[in-house]
């Protein structure tokens, strides 16, 4: 603080003092310009495959209104392949809290968290996860602001005592534009659905895999029968159905071995059906880049079709299709009849086997057309 007396003698002083504070106030908002423009964000999103992709859409639109901006991402080990050729991601910093979770160990979560602690600081933290763990991973990234949805917004509502600044956005809202308005509310812009529509493709590979598999004379639909938990699943038996309707090349990929046995089993029943070795998310991004359909459940590698801009069609049993999925007018979805409370799933609820192969094949034969 400044105590100034002005009299005849010190009318020097008091110029010398005003020149000053004009000098310093310069500073300060030329240094706030610079700051807000040059902002170098962490944004949490640790898992799951699919979560990561449908929050990844946020990046071209930070970079559209903070093109000078340095964005880093925290994610588990075992996803940071979805991420890893982003151009709008400047680093990757993985932890492996999947382990800690396995063998119940603190001290491998404490090991994790002091990790992060090393990070550097940052401007704005984002956690676009909202869980009570990945809170913590946030709060502990020294930062000037760390922000997140607020209590009402979130299954796990204790994480909102860990930021500083929360958002109010209804948990029961399409995920993609939730993850969006969080961003844009935190970074101060505006986004509408035209925009959202016209996204840029953001999934990227390394390299431009060649596949053998991949048809050059007939239409190639990517089947994935796998998911987290098996009532998302589409029946096999439907599948190889669905393989007899449509004249096209059928690619199918897996990720474990329950995953493989059924992708095998479709196979042994179906013509024109081909089983992929065990893919990288790297090889994953260029496969999927290749084929002109995608059909899959609630996973990770059918977002991953919407993300690139590729025709597809998710399949909903126990998770609610107008919130996990943004429909366009190649991404579409077809829902079974249950009434789905997204606050809480129910994993018994095996109603997906109810949608009809029909249904799938007259929406599926409408967008190969477009492809």
């Amino acid at each position: 603080e400044f105590i100034l007396i002005i009299s005849g003698s010190n009318k020097s002083a008091t110029k010398l003092y005003h020149q000053s504070m004009n000098l310093i106030s310069r500073a300060l908002i030329v240094n706030a310009i610079v700051k807000w423009f040059f902002m170098k964000i962490a944004i949490v999103r640790m898992s799951a495959l699919g979560d990561i992709v449908h929050s990844m859409v946020v990046l071209q639109f930070i970079k559209k209104h903070y093109p000078d901006s340095v964005i880093d991402w925290i994610v588990e080990k075992r996803f940071q392949g979805v991420l890893k050729s982003n151009p709008h991601i400047n680093q990757i910093h993985q932890v492996i809290f999947s382990s800690a979770k396995e063998s119940k160990s603190l001290f491998l979560f404490w090991n994790e968290l002091r990790k992060i602690r090393k990070l550097g600081k940052y401007d704005l933290v984002i956690d676009m996860q909202g869980l009570i763990k990945s809170a913590l991973v946030a709060r502990m990234i020294s930062s000037d602001m760390t922000s997140g949805f607020d209590k009402d917004s979130l299954r796990e509502s204790l994480a909102a005592i860990f930021y500083k600044r929360t958002y109010k956005i209804d948990y029961a809202e399409n995920v993609i534009r939730r993850n969006l308005f969080l961003v844009s509310y935190a970074l101060n812009f505006s986004v509408e659905n035209e925009s959202i529509n016209r996204k840029e493709a953001f999934l990227y590979s390394a390299k431009e895999y060649v596949y053998d598999a991949v048809s050059a004379t007939k239409k190639n639909i990517l089947l994935i029968p796998g998911a987290s938990y098996s009532s998302k699943c589409y029946p096999k038996e439907k599948f190889i159905e669905l393989t007899r309707q449509i004249d096209a090349n059928y690619i199918i990929i897996w990720g474990n071995d329950r995953e493989k046995i059924i992708a095998d089993e479709i196979k042994c029943q179906s013509q024109h059906v081909v089983v992929m070795d065990k893919l990288s998310l790297d090889a994953l991004i260029s496969l999927i880049n290749q084929v002109d359909l995608v059909i899959g459940s609630d996973t990770g590698p059918t977002h991953m079709a919407w993300a690139l801009n590729i025709p597809s069609i998710t399949l909903f049993g126990p998770t609610p299709g107008y919130r996990n999925t943004y429909i366009t007018s190649i991404n579409k979805i077809i829902e079974s009849n249950s009434e789905v409370d997204p606050n809480k799933i129910d994993k018994s609820d095996d109603s997906i086997k109810n949608i009809l192969v029909s249904d799938i094949s007259k929406l599926a034969q409408e967008l190969l057309k477009t492809s």
